[in-house]
């Protein structure tokens, strides 16, 4: 028989684990001690929680230590409590043979919910492309419930409120172009989707195949698997354009996967031209060694921008 929630008075514990902008006025809330089979996983969570090493170490802490931050749920109108925040938590508790485990319940609406649930999740240093898309697009979703202005043509000056995408952007330390190419990779097909987070695909293009039908996606998907390929960045945009004007067929899919990779063009520098940027007696070594740090430099600034 499940055991009674167990209270424990504790007061500010939204100092120690609760962002700024989800406290709530009173300083004194309740933890209860909650058994795990009355906790249920917040609708719709986009991420993984995975019973991997990481999870292992967790469960294992917890064995020895027990849940030392509290998680965060709210009540259900069908009874237990949805989780907002502790979902891997909850499952290293279930591994290390616990029956219940510290929970702050607080009352909230579906959008402030939504929020702190993406916000106690985007700190991890390991999520999939798929992750942060569906978690971008409920928090963008659940700003613009709040209020937030949506009209993204409109000029911006120190006076108006921020955009919704805006906010995300800022909070999660993205572009809002970046924070759009994630959102654009809900559009795709689950197996597409797959590819992306297991680095068979990269971003920009799936990002571009992402305006194909679903219909067009999965047919790409059959052509993808009999030639063995999957489109470059040209490629995905071609057949965007030819399905935004109704003319892609599997038939131009297939011309555009079995199309030879083109090998890289080479790049030769001669001696007698970089020297004179070099103080006397440099090695070729030290050359080639300054040319890389500059070149790496050079780089970052190029991505920086292309992320704008």
């Amino acid at each position: 028989m499940a055991k009674a929630a167990r209270t424990l008075a504790i007061a500010s514990y939204d100092d120690i684990f609760t962002p700024d902008a989800t406290k709530a006025g009173n300083s004194l809330e309740s933890v209860l001690e909650i058994p795990l089979g009355e906790l249920f996983p917040f609708e719709n969570h986009p991420f993984q929680v995975r019973d991997d090493e990481a999870m292992q170490e967790t469960a294992e802490s917890v064995r020895e230590y027990g849940v030392l931050v509290p998680a965060i749920a709210r009540p259900r109108a069908e009874g237990g409590y949805e989780l907002i925040a502790g979902h891997r938590r909850k499952r290293a508790s279930e591994l290390a043979g616990k029956e219940t485990m510290p929970v702050l319940v607080r009352d909230m609406d579906d959008d402030a919910a939504t929020i702190i649930m993406v916000d106690s999740n985007l700190q991890r240093e390991t999520l999939l492309p798929s992750e942060r898309a569906f978690a971008y697009r409920m928090k963008l979703d659940a700003i613009k419930h709040q209020g937030a202005r949506t009209d993204l043509t409109s000029s911006q000056d120190g006076n108006k409120s921020k955009l919704s995408v805006e906010i995300v952007a800022e909070q999660a330390g993205e572009s809002k172009n970046q924070i759009f190419r994630y959102i654009r990779l809900t559009e795709l097909v689950p197996d597409l989707l797959d590819m992306v987070d297991a680095d068979k695909i990269a971003l920009t293009p799936a990002v571009e195949v992402s305006f194909l039908t679903r219909t067009e996606q999965a047919e790409l998907l059959d052509v993808m698997d009999m030639y063995e390929a999957t489109p470059s960045l040209s490629q995905a945009q071609s057949m965007k354009k030819l399905s935004q004007s109704g003319e892609l067929t599997r038939e131009k899919m297939e011309a555009f996967l079995s199309e030879p990779k083109k090998e890289p063009d080479k790049v030769t520098l001669q001696g007698s031209k970089i020297k004179q940027f070099f103080p006397p007696g440099y090695t070729p070594q030290q050359m080639e060694s300054i040319i890389l740090k500059l070149l790496a430099g050079w780089h970052k600034k190029y991505q920086q921008a292309e992320a704008q």
